[in-house]
């Protein structure tokens, strides 16, 4: 094998960057290397996928075969990632050889196993939400486990698949241990290692990204709220309803937990906040959904961090470009209508950055983002839904947005 070893960073030419993976945050990248004149070469498993248009090249294959990980390695001067569906194994062997992979094999470790993520927070004196493991693949042993807990912590509880999940998939909020059995049984079926955790009261969920480079230089974006439905990401708010204090105490300990998975590149930390204490709720190992934001509201971009931290290049400043920031999601329509056919309407919405993401539109998938920046809170966050209903994005219900919900 032929990949270039970590030191090839500084060859004669433009760098040249993998990514494993082709969707809406390797589009993003892509566009952010095009700037800098970095080169990209993209794994997509197939070739109409939503970052192809903007990559340099492209190498079909599979993010869980080896062999095409290796090809795509002997391209470029550094591996990272648009998504966690990654084989570890192969990962840790290019590294071995001499692979830049980043993050690391052992941040994604984190990343792509929630057990092992809690474990590994837990040890460092992270908080987390209190868990157990379910044992397996004995579905009445998991279910006398889920019980014992439940009787701890109290129903309901909430039960997650250790891997695979993403988007509210893979999570099963249960309240009562009929609801407990059918989960574990389905669990035990398909082989899906679980874990069983207290539903934490919440009073607002925030987001923190930093990105850490090889050299050891760090950045962190101010903290954000977000608002969730059915699991998935709505609205990102900058800097959102939550007091400067605990802000900044996110913010710290989204820097802890970069720390302690020794992540390079952008890491986001997904948080709960209970009105006591926060509790770190999940992390992802590359740019996220809660960053979109950063693109206009931020002098440097999740996007461009990433590879400016990826390639070991200085890291830029994550400074607000205004008082308040605003980032909706563009969800398909339940008519299936293009998001395209009411671009003019959106773009007629003062100060909207409208981003498409080139995918296929179908009820419910995410399209896009709308972001505006201004100076009033409640303004940029009206003007934002605006467009993005304007796209055909529902309006879902308890957000108290004055808008038509559907």
């Amino acid at each position: 094998m032929s990949g270039r070893p970590e030191a090839s960073c500084a060859h004669r030419g433009p760098p040249v960057v993998g990514i494993v993976g082709a969707g809406q945050l390797a589009r993003m990248l892509c566009e952010s290397a095009s700037a800098l004149g970095i080169g990209v070469v993209v794994m997509a498993e197939r070739a109409a996928e939503a970052a192809t248009p903007a990559a340099g090249a492209l190498v079909e294959g599979s993010p869980r075969d080896g062999n095409d990980l290796r090809a795509l390695a002997e391209r470029c001067d550094a591996l990272t990632f648009d998504h966690e569906l990654v084989d570890l194994p192969s990962l840790a062997a290019l590294a071995s050889a001499g692979v830049a992979v980043r993050p690391g094999v052992q941040t994604l470790e984190v990343a792509v196993d929630k057990s092992t993520m809690r474990h590994r927070l837990a040890a460092s004196g992270v908080p987390v939400p209190p868990f157990v493991d379910l044992p397996g693949p004995a579905q009445g042993d998991a279910v006398v486990a889920v019980d014992d807990f439940a009787a701890a912590h109290g129903w309901p509880v909430v039960l997650k698949a250790a891997r695979g999940g993403y988007d509210g998939r893979g999570v099963w909020p249960v309240a009562d241990p009929a609801a407990a059995r059918s989960v574990v049984a389905g669990a035990a079926a398909s082989g899906t290692p679980m874990l069983v955790e207290a539903l934490v009261p919440l009073d607002a969920e925030l987001a923190v990204l930093v990105a850490r480079s090889p050299s050891g230089e760090s950045v962190v974006w101010p903290a954000v709220e977000t608002a969730q439905v059915d699991g998935v990401c709505r609205e990102v708010l900058v800097p959102g309803s939550l007091d400067r204090d605990v802000l900044g105490r996110a913010g710290d300990l989204g820097h802890q937990v970069a720390e302690v998975t020794g992540s390079l590149g952008v890491l986001a930390v997904e948080l709960f906040w209970t009105g006591a204490e926060l509790l770190v709720n999940e992390v992802a190992a590359r740019p996220h959904n809660s960053g979109h934001w950063t693109i206009e509201g931020s002098v440097t971009s999740q996007f461009e961090n990433h590879l400016r931290a990826v390639l070991d290049l200085p890291l830029g400043a994550t400074t607000l470009t205004a008082p308040a920031v605003a980032s909706v999601n563009v969800f398909g329509a339940e008519d299936g209508s293009e998001p395209s056919e009411g671009l003019r309407e959106a773009l007629s919405v003062p100060g909207a950055h409208v981003h498409l993401y080139g995918k296929r539109a179908r009820p419910g998938r995410k399209l896009g983002h709308v972001t505006i920046c201004g100076s009033r809170a409640d303004d940029v966050r009206t003007r934002a839904w605006t467009a993005a209903v304007a796209l055909g994005t529902p309006v879902p219900a308890g957000l108290g947005l004055g808008l038509e919900a559907s």
